[in-house]
């Protein structure tokens, strides 16, 4: 897993979990696919599209640069 990857699956973790929600919440919340949130958090998603993760951000209420950071 590179080390951006592992970054952004990390922090969307990391916040998650801040938040006290679930991954099947989160994907309501993004209006994603329960798996597509599972897949990026476990890093079995290689590249998530810019769009993916940051309708992420938004349902987190963080921004992309939080995401990214390491």
């Amino acid at each position: 897993m590179s080390n951006e990857k592992s970054t952004i699956s990390g922090n969307i973790k990391k916040y998650r979990n801040k938040l006290g929600i679930s991954q099947d919440v989160l994907s309501k919340r993004a209006d994603l696919a329960f798996h597509t949130i599972a897949k990026i958090e476990a890093g079995a998603t290689p590249n998530p599209t810019i769009d993916t993760v940051k309708k992420i951000a938004d349902a987190l209420g963080v921004s992309l640069d939080d995401l990214m950071k390491k």
